[in-house]
């Protein structure tokens, strides 16, 4: 649905100050996928999302959307492009003075094809898909940031769009008030068969709802691919990074000053995390282990949460055994859960004392 080709976005080229916003972006997004652009202040992530488009046009590269190259359009022709691409902002971008009602009814009343009866029906069946029929005939000033950015969304699908971009949409947000929205735009998907681009700092929008992710860092995409693999196996500094601040993984604080050593020696434990997906997050996995191979096992740190509907599981462990036994545990261990990384092995010989 959306190809970008070799995208570099230059502005004040030729000059001193010339700054390279993005460098050499290329992705594919299909057709009814919710695509999330990830990245720290700065990055480029807002840069990135106005090229698909085209507020921005790039210094180089192609903009393909539905198999339309948007870079070869008159200004006439984008406009013409635009009318199936909707966008909703960060700060709502909702006029002050007019109702519910006629911020929604305003692009439909710039396009100028409906009749005051179509686009009165119009207006009414969004408010019904986003859930604000009573607000018919209120004020932004009198709704509350969820009900404002749900009216965005209405009015950013008022001409039928195939695509929706999402510029930091719930960053204004408060946690329950951004689920709700999540999830709306979830439904959307859905019912709409929307794809729907994603550009945010906030992993916890990732994990909900999105189905890839491209990760930029300095207007460079650093790592992409699933949700799931960038939760579960992140190979960038700044990717581990950002899925720490959703998901705790690694050692926790009891360990983090103790001496952890990389081969076994006498005495020592190992620690390992372990990671589980799917069935398996609930599975009574250390009880069976550590009865099957006679060693003692101790739970360090861990957590269940979920990457959208896929239950995902973190914990640290501490086996103490013979050599044979610790290995024989870990060998049933990467039998039966998804990741099994050693992490070290403390030569502490009483963790109780900590």
């Amino acid at each position: 649905m959306i190809e970008l080709k070799n995208i570099e976005k230059v502005y004040n080229q030729g000059t001193p100050r010339e700054v390279r916003a993005l460098k050499n972006i290329s992705l594919s997004i299909e057709r009814g996928e919710i695509f999330g652009v990830i990245g720290l202040s700065g990055a480029g992530k807002s840069t990135l999302i106005r090229h698909i488009n085209m507020l921005e046009r790039p210094s180089s590269g192609q903009v393909i959307v539905d198999g339309m190259d948007l870079t070869a359009m008159s200004e006439s022709q984008l406009r013409e492009a635009r009318r199936h691409i909707g966008m909703i902002f960060q700060s709502f971008n909702l006029l002050s003075s007019a109702t519910v009602s006629d911020n929604i009814a305003f692009p439909l009343k710039l396009e100028g094809k409906m009749s005051d009866d179509e686009i009165k029906a119009r207006v009414a069946e969004l408010l019904a898909l986003v859930g604000l029929e009573d607000k018919a005939q209120m004020y932004p000033a009198q709704l509350s940031g969820g009900q404002k950015q749900r009216v965005g969304i209405a009015r950013a699908l008022a001409n039928n769009p195939k695509i929706l971009l999402c510029d930091e949409a719930t960053s204004a947000l408060d946690p329950k008030t951004t689920m709700s929205i999540l999830k709306l735009l979830l439904e959307l998907r859905d019912k709409l068969n929307l794809t729907i681009v994603i550009i945010t700092h906030q992993m916890e929008v990732i994990k909900e709802c999105c189905d890839r992710v491209a990760v930029i860092d300095g207007g460079v995409i650093s790592e992409m691919g699933s949700t799931l693999d960038l939760f579960t196996d992140p190979k960038e500094a700044l990717t581990k990074r950002l899925v720490s601040a959703a998901v705790r993984r690694g050692l926790p604080e009891l360990l983090r000053h103790t001496e952890i050593v990389p081969e076994y020696t006498d005495g020592a434990k190992a620690v390992i995390e372990l990671l589980f997906l799917g069935p398996k997050a609930d599975a009574p996995v250390i009880v069976e282990v550590a009865m099957q191979c006679k060693v003692k096992i101790s739970m360090l740190g861990g957590s269940i949460d979920h990457i959208k509907n896929e239950p995902f599981g973190l914990m640290v462990v501490e086996v103490g055994g013979s050599r044979d036994e610790i290995k024989h545990a870990i060998e049933e261990l990467q039998a039966r859960v998804h990741k099994v990384e050693i992490l070290g092995y403390d030569q502490r010989k009483q963790l109780a004392d900590f």
